[in-house]
Order: C-alpha cells, then structure tokens, then sequence
C-alpha cells in the first residue's frame, strides 16, 4: 500500500474528525458525523497497521481515535479495572521476567555478605578495622539493638532510606556499573556487621534483628538491583530489536518494576518500624518477616507466571506505547 497516496485521500477525514473533536457542543447532525468518521478512521488505522505499519501515522490516528472515543463517551475516570489490572497482571509479569536476574543477584548478594562476615569474625585485622574495642562494645550492647525504635516516625525513614537506595539502582542502572557498586557496598556492609557482632557472640541477635524486615527489604534492593541490570544487558546486547526500542521497552518495564517495588518497600518499613524492635518473641519476628517475603514472591511467581504465559510482558500496550516497525527475527 501506498501510505502517501493514503493519507493524501483520507487527510479530511482525519481533519474533520480533529476538528469535531476539539468542539465544545455538537449539535445532532455533528454528532453523528463525529461516529460515523469514528468508525472510518478505525477502519484506516486497522489497515495501516496491517499493510504499513509507520509509527508516526499509527501513533497519530491512535491518539485521534482516543480523542474522539472521549468526546463520543464523555471524560470520565480511569475504570477501577485498569487499576486492578495493573496491579494483579502488569506489574507482576514485569517481576517474574527478570526472575532469574533476581535470583543471580540475591546468589552473589549473599556469597559477598558471608565472605565479608567471615573474614570481620575471624581476622583481627579485619575486625579492628570496623572500629576501637570500646566503639565496637558500644555498638554491639547498645547501638545496634537501640536503632529499632517502634514508631511510625522511624517506620517513614526506614521506607524513605529504602525508597532512595532502590531509586538509584533503577535510575542508573543502564550503568550497569553504578548497581554493582551499590549492592557491593551494601552487602559488605551488611556482613562486616554480621561479622563484628559474631566476633563479639552477639550473631543470634543479629539474626534476630536484621531476619525480620530484612528477609522483604534485601529481596526488594535485589529486584531493583536485578532491574537495573537486566537494562544494561539490554543495551549491551539489544537482541533483535533494535537498540532504542529494546532500551524503551525494558526502560518502560522497569518503571513498571518500581511501581511494585512501592508497596514492598512500604510493608518492609512496617515490619522494620513496628516489629523488629517491638517485645515479641523472636520467633514471632521472624514469622511475620517470612510471611510477608512469601507474600511478596507468591505475588509476583505465580500471577507473574500467568501474566507471562498470557502474553504480558509488564510493557505499556501498544496504543500508549507507541507503535513500532516490525522487526525480523
């Protein structure tokens, strides 16, 4: 199909349906033209996408077409079904597709915490090195246990402090070099404390406060570090798309990613404000800590695997995100 030739011989129409459009009141004769030039340009966008897909026409009807939909329909709000949907089948789907990106960092996350907590635990050079014996006294009996203070105040740092260390690994993570070294910090931080309070026999009460927000937290900086990551192989190796749709589609994703990442964030700092330094039993932590990651991984496992399997990908549908050249392959 000739595109110029068939824009040339439906431009009015496209005009008239631009122009009914932007009109504050139509009378009876106008309204049925608005439908009847509706469903002709529906017609026409069918067949350029079908016969010659080029983004700017495609892009162009679609946004005349939502338009006119809204002046035939009248504006109303986002149905509670696209919320809904968003929630239960976008958001997931855009989890579960770097699952194993997830699992690879959680994997080295955790082979550098115990490396760096060994060597803190049984090098005294190590060890001096996380401070003077009475700075490491007072940490230990003190400051570490003290820092867990229950109440909404510190609940609300906690999710910010979260929020801004997950915001960087999404944001700079085309890097690919700046999420490494923030979860390389952080996981030689978490061990060298894991490894100072075992040097001085206070593990088990490491464990008992770090397990409960902690199991949701740390799963929370993985994803988004796994996030970020997996945008730096897109740019590496864009598979066979090409390299500026890849990089917008997986950067769409992800934004989809730190949508879900909110809400996780938000009940890590609930359990991290009001359990961890609350008088219930360890045990009792620990639990709610554990249900509320297996919520989380159950959210997006297994309605993330449906959505996938359905097709979804946690990417925009093509009428918001814009239409694109086919590509081979």
């Amino acid at each position: 199909m000739d595109l110029d030739a068939f824009t040339a011989v439906h431009r009015p129409e496209w005009d008239r349906l631009a122009e009914l459009t932007r009109r504050r009141r139509l009378d009876g004769a106008e309204a049925d033209e608005i439908v009847r030039l509706y469903q002709a340009v529906a017609t026409h966008l069918s067949t350029v996408r079908s016969a010659a897909p080029d983004p700017a026409t495609v892009t162009r009807l679609s946004d005349l077409l939502g338009r006119a939909r809204t002046r035939i329909s009248g504006a109303h709000e986002p149905a509670w079904g696209e919320v809904v949907r968003y929630a239960v089948v976008t958001v997931p789907a855009a989890l579960y597709r770097i699952r194993w990106w997830i699992l690879a960092v959680t994997v080295a996350f955790l082979v550098v915490a115990v490396v760096a907590g060994v060597r803190v635990a049984v090098d005294p050079d190590a060890l001096a090195a996380m401070g003077t014996p009475a700075e490491r006294e007072q940490y230990v009996s003190e400051a570490f246990a003290s820092y867990y203070d229950p109440q909404l105040s510190f609940a609300t740092m906690v999710w910010t402090n979260n929020a801004w260390i997950c915001a960087q690994l999404v944001a700079f993570g085309i890097s690919g070099v700046w999420p490494v070294f923030v979860l390389l910090n952080n996981a030689v931080g978490v061990g060298a404390t894991g490894g100072m309070m075992a040097a001085h026999g206070e593990l088990p009460l490491f464990l008992q406060l770090i397990a409960p927000h902690g199991l949701l937290e740390l799963t929370c900086v993985f994803v988004a570090g796994a996030a970020g990551l997996r945008l730096f192989w897109t740019w590496i190796a864009p598979g066979p798309r090409p390299r500026g749709v890849a990089l917008a589609a997986e950067g769409r994703a992800l934004f989809t990613v730190a949508v879900g990442l909110v809400a996780a964030l938000a009940l890590s700092g609930l359990v991290e404000g009001f359990v961890t330094g609350s008088a219930l039993p360890w045990w009792l932590k620990i639990a709610i800590g554990a249900v509320a990651l297996g919520a989380f991984l159950t959210y997006f496992l297994v309605l993330g695997r449906r959505a996938v399997g359905a097709g979804e990908t946690g990417d925009l549908d093509a009428d918001r995100a814009g239409a694109v050249l086919p590509t081979a392959g």
